[in-house]
């Protein structure tokens, strides 16, 4: 994905922070699961969780989630098939 760097000037951000901001807004609003939203906002787990944490949003995780993070965990080969 790649943003303008205009669009990041005007927000008076970086492209990695505008990154983080939209990937928190998608996982708020439920349109990413959080292991997209972390791949967007390029942090860690616990990066994600402690950035969420500070913010107070509550981390919704469901079966979907859980199957699009093992299928993650396949792709990378962190994961026997």
């Amino acid at each position: 994905m790649e943003i303008p760097w205009e669009v990041a000037r005007a927000a008076k951000m970086d492209i990695q922070e505008l990154k983080k901001e939209l990937a928190v807004h998608l996982f708020e609003e439920e349109k990413f699961s959080f292991g997209k939203a972390r791949e967007l906002a390029g942090m860690t787990f616990w990066e994600f969780q402690q950035m969420l944490g500070s913010r107070r949003i509550p981390v919704h995780y469901d079966v979907r989630d859980y199957e699009e993070d093992l299928e993650t965990l396949r792709r990378l080969g962190r994961l026997g098939r």
